[in-house]
Formats: structure tokens, sequence, C-alpha cells
């Protein structure tokens, strides 16, 4: 993490960032990071917390967060993330989770009104998401394209500064913390995964060997499409993850 905070500091200072959220915008932050550490404690793949993100950032695209509670809606996310990318999980496994972290001084929830009240919730909170999503339940995650573009970033880079240097476990973790934000509404799959790469790569002052002598830079040998001033306004909003989640 300190090698974020570095980071952080140098490119805010060179950049001149300075971004105000809404009110709203944080709040969004603070539940979808409660959505994430949920997902941590029920032991969910990264895909599937990934998927239950983009539902919670596409229901709130389209209604306001005053008419809705949501925490609920981020614990119902998770239940039919588990369900779109298989990854079975008991319903009472996500609401005992969310209750105790929403709750951490009241007394474990037990079999009873309280529980099935909020059972019922889930259940119908789960049909008016399927259609807010109007039944589109399948999103391209970066994942794969991650995957990818460090197994060919691998092969280019010399083999002790692969070895000794954690960009692809870095570059992993930047694409996860990414959903804290609608970030991956806005940009194509790909361009999200090169961004958390280049992000990496930049945290630990590593150099794509040969890179400068190149006809195409490493990124845009991944993605034809993208551009370098796009890969650093991802970067920004990246870094502002991480000045708000110190706040959180």
């Amino acid at each position: 993490m300190e090698v974020f905070k570095k980071e952080i500091q140098r490119l805010t200072a060179s950049s001149g960032a300075n971004i105000q959220k809404p009110s709203s915008s944080k709040i969004h932050f603070k539940v979808v990071h409660f959505l994430m550490e949920a997902s941590v404690k029920l032991s969910l793949e990264s895909v599937t917390t990934a998927s239950a993100c983009i539902f919670y950032h596409r229901f709130f695209r389209q209604r306001k967060l005053s008419n809705y509670d949501p925490h609920l809606i981020a614990a119902t996310c998770i239940y039919l993330a588990t369900k779109v990318e298989e990854q079975p999980v008991r319903m009472r496994d996500i609401i005992n989770v969310c209750h105790r972290m929403l709750h951490k001084n009241s007394p474990k929830l037990e079999i009873g009104p309280e529980y099935w009240e909020l059972r019922d919730s889930i259940v119908n909170c789960e049909l008016l998401l399927v259609r807010v999503l109007q039944f589109k339940l399948n999103s391209e995650l970066p994942h794969k394209y991650m995957l990818h573009y460090l197994k060919s970033l691998r092969d280019w880079m010399d083999t002790d500064v692969w070895l000794t240097t954690p960009i692809a476990k870095t570059s992993m973790s930047i694409l996860c913390d990414s959903f804290h934000t609608d970030l991956c509404l806005r940009v194509k799959p790909q361009h999200l995964a090169v961004a958390a790469v280049y992000f990496a790569l930049q945290c630990y002052g590593v150099e794509v060997p040969c890179n400068l002598q190149a006809e195409k830079q490493w990124w845009q040998v991944f993605c034809e499409d993208i551009s370098e001033n796009s890969i650093q306004k991802m970067i920004l909003e990246l870094i502002d993850v991480y000045q708000q989640e110190v706040q959180v």
C-alpha cells in the first residue's frame, strides 16, 4: 500500500487533480466497499464480486439513491451475481454476513421474524433489480483481458524483474478496486485492464523492455483503439479511489 501512497502523491501533484465528489458518490463508494467486504467474507471469486458491483452501478444509474436502501440493493446484487456467475451461496449466509457487518454490536441474527423479513426483502428486491437491468445480466468483464495481457507481458519482461516485482498481483488488485466506481460502465473492459497494468508498472517504476524503440507502445499492441490520454484519465480516477478509501 505504501507504493500506492507515494505514486498517488506524485501523480496528484503533477496533474493538479482535485476531484470533488458529491455526497451521493461518497455513499455509493462506501456501500460498494461494504459489498466488496461482504464478498470477501463469503469467499466469492473476483468475477462474482465484479458482477455484483456492475449490477449495483447499473441499478443506480437508472434509479435515485434517495428512493432505495443501498445496502439492501448491494446484498441483492451479491445474491444475483452468485447465480449469474454460477457460484452458489446460501441466501442465509449472505443475510448473516451483511447483517453482522451493519450491526456489529448486535447479537447474532437468529431464525425469526427479522430474518424472514430480510429474506423477503431480498427476494422482492431481486425481482426489481432484474427488471431495472432489463434482464441483461451477462457482463463482459475485464478480468480475462487482464490475464491475457499479463501473460504476454511476462514473456516480454526480464525474468528476475517479473519474479521480484508483484506486477501481476498489483494489477489485479487495482482492477478489483476500480469497481468502487462506475468506471466499469464508462470504458471498455479491455481499456480498464490496460489502465490497471499501466498503473501497476508506474507504481513500481518498471519499464517494458524496448518499449521506447518499438513502433508501437506495449499498450497499443493490446488495444489499438486506446490512447495514452485516456489511460491517464482512468488512472486519475483510480487514484481518487485510493484517496477515498483512506476516508472510509
